[in-house]
This record gives C-alpha cells, structure tokens and sequence, in this order.
C-alpha cells in the first residue's frame, strides 16, 4: 500500500482475505481429495471462506480501485466471481473445481496477500 492511499476499510478488507484463505487450508490440511468430497461440513466451511474472500474482494474492487490497478497479478474479479458463483449457485456447485482452487490458488494468494501488509 502507498502512504497516500484512502483510510476507507482498505486494511480491514486484506485481513479478511488473509484470515479465509488461512482458515480455509487449516480446514482441508492433511486431507485428500476423496476425503474433502465426503466431509460436507468442511465442504461447507472452505465455502463460507471463498465467500468472504470474494466480497472483501469485491468490497476492494469498488472502494479501492487504486490497490487493483497496482496489484493486477492478485486475482481479485476471479475471488468476485467465486464468490457470486458460491453464492447464486449453490446447488450446482463443483467441488473438484473448489479442492483445486484450495490445492493450486490459494496457496499462491495467500504469498500475494501477505505482501499487502
């Protein structure tokens, strides 16, 4: 973050992010993927955390355009997305494609979050 950045609730909505991707790979550690696929509560749980990781996203998208633009290598419309794609669709939802965003994305916006602190 710049020095001249706006107060608004910048730093709150990073620590929201940080603290749902941290949640949820503490949730899936040490599990497989078949594992995962049977554990509707934690299923469940690394939703809730995709949720809030997409509307603190979208939160920031709107808020504070100026941090996207000099952060285009964090994904911040693909975690708006997720989260609609969680929220609107719930029925339908692919948990293959839910393990490898926790496998593969997270891990990685989890290093690019952290620089943001």
């Amino acid at each position: 973050m710049r020095p001249d950045d706006p107060p608004a609730r910048r730093e709150d909505y990073i620590r929201h992010i940080q603290d749902a991707v941290t949640q949820a790979l503490d949730y899936v550690e040490g599990m497989d993927h078949a594992t995962f696929l049977s554990d509707r509560r934690t299923q469940q749980a690394v939703i809730m955390n995709l949720i809030i990781m997409g509307e603190a996203a979208t939160r920031l998208m709107m808020e504070s355009p100026d941090l996207i633009e000099h952060h285009p290598d964090i994904p911040w419309r693909n975690m708006r997305g997720m989260r609609n794609r969680l929220a609107h669709g719930y029925f339908d939802l692919d948990l293959d494609l839910i393990w490898e965003t926790l496998c593969v994305s997270l891990p990685q916006l989890q290093r690019q979050i952290s620089e943001l602190s």
